[in-house]
């Protein structure tokens, strides 16, 4: 008996291409709510005014979104940089040695399988559209069409900090003075956990580890923040 194999899907959902954005709105994400809570937390318990915590907030979010804009735009810079200099590199070497690129080609695809006479055949039909972009492909893993972005990954770093760190500002604005610790801690705590599932389900990765992992970080963070802030306290 002959069993029907389940219907292919007309168009496939591949995850690698949100990698880039991906990786930015998380980690830009994360780091606001873990920095900034870990910050006011440091500062609450030193027993300082609400007045006090929310300064230090607020600057925290706003000196870790520039940061973080900052950061990201001159490290993609960097990629982007090499990126176009490999690229240009390739371009001058398939001018002057053509013929040379062309056995560069065909010599991998013999290594990733195809005989000698199959790898020169399909060397020569991919390079007749666009040489540059297939050696970029296949000799550099450079894709020219999705080269590095720095801005957009600047913007999304930094809108993404601003997004965690604005939680739990929040809290400790509309928290009473003896629940301002506790209930920071515990929102912090939720939302790493939420952060880390949904960052997760987007790149296709089990949620449940990704979880456990940024939980068990946000603890040991906020733990040691609250007791530099107590230990600061009392020797002020």
């Amino acid at each position: 008996m002959t069993r029907s194999l389940p219907d292919h899907p007309a168009a496939e959902r591949h995850l690698g291409g949100r990698a880039a954005w991906l990786r930015a709105a998380v980690l830009g994400a994360n780091d606001g709510l873990i920095s900034t809570a870990s910050l006011m937390i440091g500062v609450a318990a030193a027993a300082s005014t609400r007045s006090t915590i929310l300064v230090a907030g607020i600057a925290g979010l706003t000196a870790g979104a520039l940061s973080m804009a900052a950061g990201e735009y001159v490290s993609v810079s960097s990629q982007r940089d090499t990126e176009h200099a490999d690229l240009a590199r390739e371009r001058s070497e398939l001018e002057a040695f053509p013929e040379a690129e062309l056995n560069e080609l065909a010599s991998i695809y013999e290594r990733r399988g195809l005989s000698p006479a199959l790898a020169r055949e399909v060397a020569v039909e991919l390079s007749a559209s666009d040489q540059l972009a297939v050696h970029a492909r296949d000799e550099l893993g450079i894709n020219p069409d999705e080269l590095a972005r720095p801005v957009q990954a600047s913007v999304v770093s930094a809108l993404s900090f601003v997004a965690g760190a604005i939680l739990p500002i929040i809290v400790v604005a509309v928290t009473p003075a003896g629940a301002r610790v506790v209930a920071t801690m515990i929102v912090t705590l939720i939302g790493l956990v939420a952060l880390g599932s949904l960052g997760a389900r987007l790149g296709g990765a089990p949620q449940g580890r990704a979880a456990v992992r940024v939980f068990v970080g946000g603890c040991l963070a906020l733990l040691i923040s609250l007791g530099i802030g107590r230990l600061t306290g009392s020797v002020v």
